[in-house]
């Protein structure tokens, strides 16, 4: 599962007031030669941000060292990457951090810091907010594949690996991380558990979450394990904790896709000129391309350089996938689709070269492996009923084929049970959310005493950037009380039409 934060509009960043004290005596900050002191944390200036074009965040970073293997604690440490975005208020600023956590699994917080400072600037104007990656991301011993020349170790991205080829890649893999970690170790009960002691090192009695996607489960998971340490949870993208991760994918692309074919339907335009099943249409498609792949000759949109590649049809379900995170880019689905059947492929490779470039090397594949392969593979059942989709059958399989070699860590007996507390909890979904829909807050809700679940009407995965969603969150988090906000300002949310020309939509 990955963040549609990537997707959204994002707001300049704030200026840092990072020399001025915030907080309580136990969260003293104090500026000694350019180093801020949280707790017995040691955090220097930094800047987070600036790639492919995304806005550049100020911000202090630092290190917290921890065992590995908790058991062990003489034996190998680990340094996990953090960073603090200061409060932006004077002399109002409150003892309770934000803590931020990542999507994917894979996805280091970190690396997120312009979109999630500009969906919490509200929350900032009382709170600092910190982004730990979490341990096998990012720059906290990270989990990466390499060959022996210590490069990154690639798969071919021409087309859909076997299940032994994908077991073989992954026990590379292994390999390349022989003597710097061990994969059982990177699981969600091993994160949560730094988090936690992230929190004491600081000095924070409380901290309240905010998470992600996948962060949904950390977020959930460390909630019910620490109860007495959080004070608010902010679940944007629900994952219930009974949730298989990647045994869905193929349903709700395409309840997603369905959604999308009946905003077409409802556009006198785009009912006239692509009428008909989009989702009949793809899988058409879909099976026309892999049975005869089509090399595409086309310009770079990034630099408008003159390119060719060979397109495929399992690029064309991927493309469905991917996006359909971003109901501005899944708008142009319906029009890309009906080029391609006139035997015009050049935008449809167009936009799957912009979209593999914006998602490649968000994820880390062996810390995602770490967790999906002990907290998932292990409930996953294939669903025959997936053939007739998009996706197709296969992907579920292929999702857990490297969990044939990978070391599997241990997952608490009670994991997988329903989230239940009184805590004040935010839930938030989007509307046509291709892999969280509503119905998983809807279903983590029920076992909630104190929550308020938000459905945004015509947004996808991820909506804590969306419209007036940074105000409600500030509130939210400063009352504590999920049913005292007023969500009338997100009525204004609406569907993006679909596109009927390369100019935009019918008016």
């Amino acid at each position: 599962m990955q963040p549609r934060l990537t997707g959204t509009a994002l707001a300049a960043a704030l200026l840092l007031a990072a020399c001025q004290p915030t907080g309580d005596a136990n969260q003293a900050v104090q500026a000694d030669s350019a180093i801020h002191h949280v707790g017995t944390l040691a955090l220097k200036p930094c800047v987070l941000g600036g790639e492919n074009g995304m806005p550049t965040v100020e911000a202090q970073c630092g290190q917290f060292e921890v065992a590995e293997n908790p058991a062990q604690p003489q034996g190998r440490r680990i340094k996990l990457n953090l960073a603090r975005l200061p409060s932006t208020g004077k002399g109002n600023a409150q003892p309770d951090p934000v803590f931020f956590l990542a999507g994917g699994p894979g996805q280091a917080a970190t690396q997120v810091a312009p979109q999630v400072n500009a969906a919490l600037r509200e929350v900032r104007k009382q709170r600092d907010v910190f982004l730990v990656d979490q341990r096998g991301t990012g720059q906290s011993n990270p989990l990466d594949c390499k060959d022996a020349k210590d490069q990154p170790l690639e798969l071919d991205a021409t087309r859909t690996p076997t299940e032994a080829e994908l077991a073989d890649f992954a026990q590379q893999c292994l390999a390349s991380l022989e003597g710097r970690a061990d994969p059982r170790f990177y699981t969600t009960t091993h994160a949560i558990a730094d988090l936690d002691a992230v929190r004491a090192a600081m000095g924070a009695d409380k901290i309240n979450l905010v998470g992600g996607s996948y962060g949904t489960r950390v977020a959930q998971q460390y909630a019910a394990r620490h109860p007495d340490h959080t004070r608010t949870v902010v679940i944007d993208g629900v994952a219930p904790n009974s949730l298989v991760v990647g045994s869905e994918f193929a349903r709700t692309l395409e309840r997603a896709l369905q959604l999308q074919q009946a905003q077409c339907a409802k556009q006198p335009q785009c009912k006239q000129r692509f009428g008909g099943d989009l989702i009949t249409r793809l899988k058409a498609l879909k099976d026309k391309l892999n049975a005869a792949p089509v090399e595409v000759a086309y310009r770079d949109p990034t630099t408008n350089e003159p390119k060719r590649d060979t397109l495929t049809g399992d690029m064309v379900s991927g493309l469905a996938q991917g996006v359909s995170y971003v109901p501005q880019v899944a708008a142009m689905l319906p029009l890309v689709v009906s080029q391609a059947e006139q035997g015009r492929y050049e935008s449809l490779m167009a936009i799957a070269h912009v979209w593999s470039g914006q998602v490649s090397g968000q994820m880390n594949r062996g810390m995602q492996w770490s967790v999906v392969c002990a907290e998932d593979a292990p409930r996953f059942q294939a669903d025959p009923a997936d053939a007739d989709t998009v996706l197709g059958e296969g992907l579920g399989r292929l999702f857990f084929a490297a969990c044939a070699v990978w070391p599997k860590g241990d997952v608490p007996k009670d994991f997988h049970a329903p989230f239940k507390s009184s805590l004040p909890t935010l839930l938030l979904s989007g509307e046509l959310d291709p892999v969280t829909p509503p119905s998983y807050g809807d279903e983590v809700a029920k076992g909630l005493g104190n929550a308020r679940h938000i459905v945004v009407r015509g947004q996808a995965h991820g909506t804590m950037g969306v419209g007036c969603m940074p105000k409600l969150l500030g509130q939210f988090i400063e009352r504590a009380d999920p049913k005292s906000l007023d969500a009338k300002c997100l009525d204004s949310q609406t569907y993006t039409p679909p596109f009927t020309s390369f100019n935009g939509w019918e008016p």
